[in-house]
């Protein structure tokens, strides 16, 4: 029996529109959900800011996490400088004896460290050891409900918990941002001059003309930045955790993933905002000291 091809092609549209209307919900969800978590954030933050600035932490709760953040996370922050430099000088040196300049490796690398691969990685580090910590802490704390046992005593969770991390992270990041730049020097000029057998004297000569104090200061400017969205995710995500063992995974997975997704978003803001300073300071490009 013929079919009606009228009914064939309304059926046609009426899956379409439905198959539309589904993706158009979805990504509706998606849209509303991350608007609202964006919201939520900045709420977050602003009465962080707040108690920050009105009531100063005590010393018994900045102090321990001065020493988790900083003195903790100097031997992964060490080790990971350390194997960058040298894998930089392993991957280039091959491409620059190619065409003679295997002299300049010390440029390359210590420009790559300083400028990026230093401050992101390290914060990168911290994100996965500090901030997934700071998260499972303030989360199992949020599951057994020893901050609503805080509130009850009259102490504010925001000012106890998340301003002594938010400091810990913002001060102590750029000073481990630091040792990760060194490290990854001295590893590069380890394989590069000791294993490579690339001459000493240029290698060093090579380092010093072509990199600046404005490439050190712009990694440590942009390592304060690094810190504060490690510390006000992480502590979101603790804040914001749902019940049970499972939720404080999910909370501590999500605060490393978003944390690392928005440091190298931010990357990228920095990296944009310091070129425009740099080309107004510098227009032909030459670097003054």
């Amino acid at each position: 029996m013929a079919t009606d091809p009228y009914l064939h092609n309304d059926n046609l549209k009426s899956r379409i529109m439905a198959g539309l209307g589904r993706v158009t919900n979805a990504w509706g969800g998606v849209a509303v959900q991350g608007i609202s978590t964006l919201g939520d954030i900045s709420l977050f933050t602003f009465q962080m800011l707040r108690w920050m600035v009105t009531a100063r932490p005590k010393r018994e709760t900045l102090l321990p996490n001065f020493y988790s953040v900083g003195v903790l996370s100097l031997p992964v922050v060490a080790l990971t400088g350390t194997f960058i430099g040298m894998v930089l000088a392993i991957q280039s040196f091959h491409q620059f004896k190619s065409i003679g300049m295997e002299t300049r490796l010390g440029a390359v690398i210590n420009m790559s460290l300083v400028r990026e691969l230093g401050p992101v990685l390290a914060a990168t580090m911290l994100a996965g050891r500090v901030g997934s910590a700071m998260a499972a802490v303030i989360g199992t704390m949020r599951v057994t409900e020893q901050i609503d046992a805080l509130i009850s005593m009259g102490a504010n969770p925001i000012h106890y918990l998340v301003v002594p991390r938010f400091l810990a992270c913002v001060l102590l990041i750029p000073a481990l941002t630091v040792m990760a730049d060194f490290m990854g020097i001295v590893g590069g000029y380890f394989y590069s001059v000791i294993v490579l057998g690339i001459d000493h004297a240029q290698y060093l000569r090579n380092s010093r003309d072509f990199v600046g104090t404005f490439d050190l200061f712009s990694g440590v400017f942009k390592s304060f930045f690094f810190g504060a969205v490690i510390a006000i995710v992480s502590c979101y995500r603790g804040f914001h955790c749902q019940p049970g063992a499972d939720g404080v995974g999910r909370a501590a997975t999500a605060a490393f993933v978003q944390s690392f997704v928005m440091i190298l978003a931010l990357d990228i803001v920095l990296n944009l905002f310091l070129d425009a300073i740099y080309f107004a300071i510098w227009p032909s490009g030459a670097k003054l000291f």
